[in-house]
């Protein structure tokens, strides 16, 4: 299919100004390597090495990561980086390159690895093409901007929000099926689930940081607390102990108390030095 942009008014099309630093990092990477496999074919075969596999993931255990960056023929990789630059363009300009590329492997890794879940049994399957995370970022644009219009072949006018309502039920009622197609539906479906709960949970990576660092927080100001209450439990036996040197002298001191004032002054003294 081909693609174009319209405002939300429906009369200007939207037309990405220029390569953002990220999509233009993921496609340049997924051309080289397509190239590099298409030069080494007859030596090796990268999908072995590099795409997913039950068969092979152990030791491979970088594959959940990698696949995503090997593609089959020119037009899978052709449509995928276009989909990629066309749609992921301004989500990058909207969230920033970081975010973009978190959400962008969140969604590509945890649909390869559902994939994996469900080919554990068949060793002979292999998983190529970034699909996963394409069709997160297809999912995520649709819930920015649900009613923009996309012209499927330049001719049908349909809003976002259904097009993408539709690619995600072709994809669930084809991953239900036993199609004889080498297309993963399963994979389009994860990274749109995904893609949605990652956008709709609460527990965004932000706000993860501010529980983390909370948590850490918390954990130094507990600790600290519990070494003052502790030292001044310490100075507290030990001034009592002092009191009664005072009055009574150093023999006045029972072994056991004469034991308690060296031991509590020996810790006492590596709290401070350590101050």
């Amino acid at each position: 299919m081909r693609y174009q942009f319209q405002s939300e008014q429906g009369n200007i099309a939207f037309k990405p100004q220029y390569f953002t630093d990220a999509i233009k990092i993921l496609i340049l990477v997924n051309i080289v390597v397509f190239f590099f496999r298409y030069i080494a074919q007859s030596q090796i075969d990268l999908a072995q090495i590099f795409g997913l596999s039950s068969g092979n993931i152990w030791p491979m255990i970088w594959q959940p990561g990698t696949y995503m960056f090997v593609h089959g023929d020119f037009f899978h990789i052709f449509m995928n980086m276009f989909v990629l630059w066309m749609f992921g363009s301004e989500m990058e300009s909207i969230w920033g390159r970081s975010e973009f590329l978190r959400y962008y492997f969140t969604t590509g890794i945890g649909s390869g690895l559902i994939w994996l879940l469900f080919n554990m049994g068949n060793p002979y399957a292999v998983l190529i093409g970034a699909s996963g995370a394409i069709y997160g970022v297809l999912l995520a644009y649709g819930l920015m901007f649900p009613n923009r219009k996309v012209l499927i072949y330049f001719l049908f006018p349909v809003k976002v929000k259904y097009f993408v309502i539709f690619l995600g039920g072709m994809a669930f009622i084809s991953s239900m099926g036993a199609s004889g197609s080498n297309i993963s539906h399963l994979t389009h479906l994860s990274g749109m689930v995904i893609g949605f709960i990652y956008l709709k949970s609460s527990w965004t990576w932000s706000r993860l940081k501010l529980f983390f660092n909370s948590k850490v927080a918390e954990i130094k100001y507990n600790k600290t607390e519990k070494t003052e209450k502790r030292r001044m439990n310490m100075q507290q036996n030990i001034d009592r102990l002092l009191d009664k040197i005072r009055e009574v002298g150093y023999d006045g001191l029972t072994d056991d108390e004469k034991d308690e004032l060296f031991t509590r002054s020996r810790h006492l003294g590596k709290d401070l030095d350590k101050d």
